[in-house]
């Protein structure tokens, strides 16, 4: 048994003419944070979805492998039961759900209905906001409330992998800072996550090991305290 859970090699995505990913190769072991900067239309996102199957019509090359088997033709519900969740750039709650029904929703493949409320009860706790809430339909949260609940939501399915695009995308800087925060404890806890982020300082601050994406290529990986310091970096992606 490796302790690769997730290995990507000679990923390409092609839209008609326009390669979105020429060819890149990622690993990621089980524990680790790994994080995926780079600016707008770098191909991050694509990457995602190439991962999870959500692509829409497209030409796909290369292999991508998840605990040693290979994703292909794997549909993206199977994943969750699989263990392996994403929170999608722009949160994908479901809006006319409440907040107690949403996080139900993301243990839909689990049957313990004691640890399932046990969880729910540890999410409440993490994010006081979500249990003040909890009648409450998702639709009428906040960008930041949003992105609690999907997090949490993902990870009521107790997910070996986690797969998160731009968690802090549009929030406030102390709504980023907690956001932040639970990453970090999730990390703590063993999850393996793989963090696609456009703020590479905290993206990198938070990880161990980092990549760097640029015009659908990778042009840079390393553990991601060293990344921090690296003048091309700095330049490119700290504003220094």
């Amino acid at each position: 048994m490796t302790d690769t859970i997730l290995k990507i090699q000679g990923l390409k995505v092609a839209y008609g003419g326009i390669k979105a990913v020429k060819g890149i190769d990622l690993e990621i072991s089980r524990g680790e944070l790994v994080t995926l900067i780079g600016a707008n239309g770098a191909g991050k996102t694509t990457t995602l979805k190439a991962i999870t199957g959500t692509l829409p019509s497209c030409k796909i090359e290369g292999t991508i492998t998840y605990k040693g088997q290979p994703l292909k033709d794997v549909h993206s519900f199977q994943l969750v039961e699989r263990k392996l969740a994403m929170v999608p750039e722009g949160r994908g709650v479901f809006t006319r759900m409440t907040i107690q029904e949403n996080l139900m929703m993301g243990a839909y493949t689990r049957n313990d209905k004691a640890g399932i409320a046990d969880d729910v009860d540890k999410w409440f706790t993490v994010f006081p906001r979500l249990k003040e809430r909890a009648g409450q339909l998702a639709g009428t949260l906040s960008g930041g409330e949003q992105q609690m609940l999907a997090m949490a939501r993902a990870l009521m399915s107790h997910p070996e992998l986690l797969l998160l695009d731009e968690p802090s995308m549009g929030l406030s800087p102390i709504m980023v800072e907690k956001i932040f925060e639970v990453i970090r404890k999730v990390s703590s806890e063993g999850i393996t996550i793989l963090l696609v982020e456009q703020n590479a300082k905290l993206a990198l601050e938070a990880a161990h090991r980092g990549y760097v994406m640029d015009s659908g290529a990778l042009i840079m990986s390393g553990n991601a305290a060293d990344m921090l310091h690296d003048p091309r970096v700095k330049a490119a992606y700290l504003g220094e």
